[in-house]
């Protein structure tokens, strides 16, 4: 399987993200809203795993994927941090930086550099 570094990331922070929404149920306090937690939760796993890797599609290299990754997932983090209140700022911050640094490292090591028109080319 050869998946563009785009869609390499959307699968790879997709899981992890919905991982991390789901493991809300540990806390009990957040019953009432465990739908908007593992909805935001999945999508800042998704939307940093796209980010990242069209970054990584610019950058070929490892010690400039890994940090672009947390650092888009860190603002992402943020952005929910905003919304859920500053109570959470590490609860949310810790698993939305390393969700970061594996679509990083993910998307430098295993993903594919083609660009998106070369695999619909028709050669004659």
């Amino acid at each position: 399987m050869n998946l563009t570094k785009p869609v390499l990331g959307l699968a790879v922070g997709g899981v992890p993200g919905l991982l991390d929404g789901l493991s809300g149920f540990f806390e009990p306090s957040l019953a009432p809203v465990m739908g908007s937690v593992i909805t935001f939760s999945l999508l800042k796993g998704l939307l940093a795993g796209i980010a990242t890797g069209y970054v990584s599609q610019r950058v070929h290299s490892m010690l400039l994927g890994i940090p672009a990754g947390v650092g888009i997932a860190a603002v992402l983090s943020l952005v929910v941090i905003l919304r859920a209140g500053m109570a959470l700022f590490w609860d949310i911050m810790i698993p939305g930086m390393l969700l970061g640094l594996i679509v990083g490292f993910a998307t430098q090591k295993f993903g594919s550099c083609q660009g998106i028109g070369s695999a619909s080319a028709v050669k004659p």
